[in-house]
């Protein structure tokens, strides 16, 4: 028997009389029909009924809608065979692939991706609608490159399985330049000055690289922001834009943009008046009120004092006050009065604090930096400091912290951390290369953030010509739950210095050490440890003179057990890139049991400063180190301090500053000093990414033999008398690059103060330091 179409009989019997309906029955079984790709179990899902359900026309109607709703059919009609319900499709073709021709300006992936939130991937239905919708979505990746001209030709070719191969021909034409960009109406400002102020220029010679003589609407946007904001900035309150015109050439090659502008004139602040609730603290509001009156009305005065409103709200718990600026203008005089209106809203209670993204990082190890508890009031400045000090452990690029609303809760969020985790392996690299082709090379492998503890273990090996080193040291941030820590590090070092003759000597320093760290506030923490190390020094008719004395004092092998007790305050952003903030530590070694008595001290300050709303950053540097020996005993040779190269003096050769002995050899000194500042500077075309920078640098610094020794005349005529006037400079720039092995450091410059027989090394590149 031929089974019935139940859509064509349910479609005459909305026109006819009731008796052409189909009479409701027990389903017995269903059946699908011209599925060749789909999932049965898609259509399956889709239909308001099952086997032994009564069937009847509404059930019917509602599964065709159900199932043309699923996006899978061209077609999809209803028959039924006796107790059977035959569910009959035309399936519309499936993508198989998608494939790009003629592409330069973009990579695959790129276009795929774009594609793919448009409903165009490999297995997504084939649908003529949608393949417009992609064309569209390729061209308008094309006009945001500037490409006007681009065209897309689109192919689809059968294959088995009622699939289809889809492949997009682009033609991608030569780029449109910005020809001109004219900005008229400014009266107070020359167009020169406004235009400076623009992202957007017309070609020069470096928009090669920059790609800035590209024009893009959201570009063009941000510049008149910029201009906007220069203006308000200014006191020009009723500053307009009155209109943009784009105009593209013909041929698509050529833009040229005009702004008209209207400047008003400019307003001067006579006084700030607060309105609204200020929770009885009114003047530790108007305390951080940062617009003066009697000066001209500055925007970005504004924007601060109600961001700093804002945080002081949240410091009390109100974390969605309300803080609008408003101005009162007087046309006639120029004088605006400025009114801040606030509403702190409800006092809110953090009721969860949610860890999100760390698939590494174990949460304890999150949740013991965060200083916000859940069941406490809401404390903005508590989050931001825990925030701060969740970056800071270094295991992540990218914190963030979100602030939910608890549904039917107004008084209560939840916070989420949000964190990316990043690689915390590091292979650590050092090297230099000379005029002489001399290469002098370090390595270290290091784990941070061991299996997700937040534990360090680092095995060091050190190749350098100067140094040889094995050192396997581990910290745990968290020995006690107080936040104490622990260091221990046990090593095995040899040296042979270069001298001027050829000889070589040996020198072998096996030691171990254990450091305790307490933390005294957030940014304060205390050292103090206890050491134990050995000095073998092999001689041979090479070794200089200051060894020598050494073995005549204290023999071949001697011993020292340092006691260590330092102090660190870190208020860095960060401590591998930072941006802003300082860093402050001293610390002093001193051995009084033992052969050798001595103190060790070296002190370190340094500070980040964001200029130009972030982009670029001034980094200073300064460390001073001195060594003395105690009990009447000399210092100990092999504590010496060195300068020279990366994390000292750039452009000397490494470790190369200070004295040498009547043999040629580089002994360091008792007294060392660094001096380095940084300008960082984003590299031309990448945005804000402060991954990949420019800097510039200027270094100074040298390192001196204690005051008791001799200074010859030879001494002094190389810069190596023993006083201030033997400071090394230079200056040069460089890249800085945080790669997945660790921060990377490579800088090229010149000496500006030298002295003859000086070491130099114009290139030098190094991983894992920051000056």
């Amino acid at each position: 028997m031929r089974p019935i179409p139940a859509c064509v009989v349910m479609a005459v019997a909305s026109l006819s009389q009731p008796a052409f309906a189909v009479e409701p029955f027990t389903i017995g079984d269903i059946r699908i029909e011209g599925l060749q790709r789909g999932d049965p179990g898609s259509v399956f899902g889709a239909l308001p009924f099952r086997v032994g359900d009564a069937y009847n026309d509404d059930k019917g109607a509602a599964a065709l809608r159900a199932l043309f709703a699923t996006g899978l059919f061209k077609d999809v009609r209803i028959d039924l065979d006796g107790k059977v319900v035959v569910i009959v499709v035309d399936e519309r073709s499936f993508i198989a692939s998608v494939n790009f021709s003629g592409l330069k300006e973009f990579d695959k992936d790129q276009l795929s991706k774009a594609l793919k939130d448009s409903g165009i991937a490999e297995g997504q239905p084939f649908d003529k609608a949608v393949i417009d919708r992609a064309e569209q979505e390729i061209k308008r990746q094309y006009l945001s490159r500037s490409l006007y001209g681009a065209e897309v030709v689109t192919t689809a070719t059968p294959v088995e399985r009622n699939r289809v191969d889809v492949t997009f021909t682009v033609t991608e034409g030569s780029v449109a330049k910005l020809r001109d960009i004219k900005i008229s109406g400014a009266k107070a400002f020359s167009e020169s000055t406004l235009l400076e102020l623009m992202d957007l220029t017309t070609p020069g010679w470096l928009t090669w690289y920059t790609k800035t003589d590209r024009y893009a609407r959201t570009k063009l946007n941000a510049d008149i922001e910029k201009i906007r904001s220069f203006y308000l900035n200014r006191g020009y309150l009723e500053f307009d834009i009155k209109s943009t015109q784009v105009t593209i050439s013909p041929d698509k090659q050529s833009i040229d943009v005009a702004v008209t502008i209207e400047e008003g004139q400019p307003y001067v602040v006579t006084s700030v008046r607060l309105e609204g609730d200020y929770l009885g603290r009114e003047n530790d509001f108007r305390n951080r009120v940062r617009v003066e009156p009697g000066q001209p009305y500055r925007g970005d005065d504004v924007t601060a004092t109600t961001r700093l409103f804002s945080d002081l709200y949240a410091a009390y718990g109100y974390a969605f006050a309300k803080v609008e600026p408003r101005t009162e203008l007087d046309r006639k005089t120029g004088q605006v009065v400025l009114v801040l209106q606030s509403a702190p809203g409800q006092r809110i209670n953090v009721r969860r604090v949610n860890i999100a993204g760390n698939t590494i990082t174990r949460d304890e190890v999150i949740r013991r930096e965060f200083r916000q508890f859940e069941s406490a009031w809401y404390d903005g400045q508590k989050i931001k400091l825990s925030r701060d000090r969740v970056e800071r452990l270094g295991f992540f690029s990218d914190v963030a912290v979100d602030t939910n609303e608890v549904p039917g809760s107004p008084d209560q969020v939840d916070l989420t951390l949000n964190v990316t985790e990043k690689p915390t392996g590091s292979l650590l690299l050092t090297a230099g290369f000379s005029s002489a082709d001399r290469v002098s090379l370090s390595a270290a492998i290091k784990k941070e953030n061991v299996f997700g503890t937040g534990n360090y273990l680092g095995i060091e090996v050190n190749t350098s010509r100067l140094q040889r080193a094995l050192q396997v040291s581990t910290v745990d941030p968290y020995f006690t739950e107080d936040g104490v820590s622990r260091a221990v590090e046990v090593y095995y070092r040899t040296s042979k210095p270069v001298n001027a003759i050829g000889n070589v000597f040996s020198l072998a320093t096996p030691g171990a050490s254990i450091r305790f760290g307490v933390p005294f506030t957030e940014v304060d923490t205390v050292f103090f440890g206890v050491g134990a190390e050995q000095m073998r020094i092999g001689t041979s008719s090479g070794v200089p003179l200051s060894y020598l004395n050494h073995v005549s004092i204290f023999g071949n092998n001697s011993v020292a057990f340092p006691l260590t007790v330092g102090w660190a305050r870190e208020e860095r952003d960060n401590p591998i890139s930072p941006m802003r903030g300082r860093y402050q530590r001293i610390n002093t070694d001193m051995s009084v049991f033992g052969d050798m008595t001595y103190a060790r001290v070296n002190a370190q300050y340094q500070q980040y400063f964001p200029l130009f709303n972030g982009r670029y950053t001034l980094g200073i540097n300064g460390e001073l180190g001195l060594g003395y020996g105690l009990f009447n005993k000399p210092y100990p040779v092999f504590k010496n301090f060195y300068g020279g190269g990366l994390g000292s003096v750039r452009v000397f050769e490494q470790n190369s500053l200070g004295a040498t002995d009547v043999t040629g050899s580089y002994n360091g000194g008792t007294r060392r000093l660094n001096l380095n500042a940084e300008l960082y500077v984003p590299v031309p075309g990448s945005g804000n990414d402060k991954s990949l920078r420019l800097f510039a640098f200027a270094d100074a610094g040298n390192v001196w033999r204690d005051s008791s020794v001799s200074v010859t005349t030879a001494d002094r005529e190389r810069g190596r008398s023993g006083n201030l006037s033997d400071i090394r400079a230079s200056a040069g720039v460089g890249l800085s690059w945080l790669s997945p092995v660790g921060p990377l450091k490579m800088s090229y410059g010149a000496p500006l103060r030298a002295f003859q027989g000086d070491k130099i090394q114009r290139f030098q590149f190094q991983i894992g330091t920051a000056f």
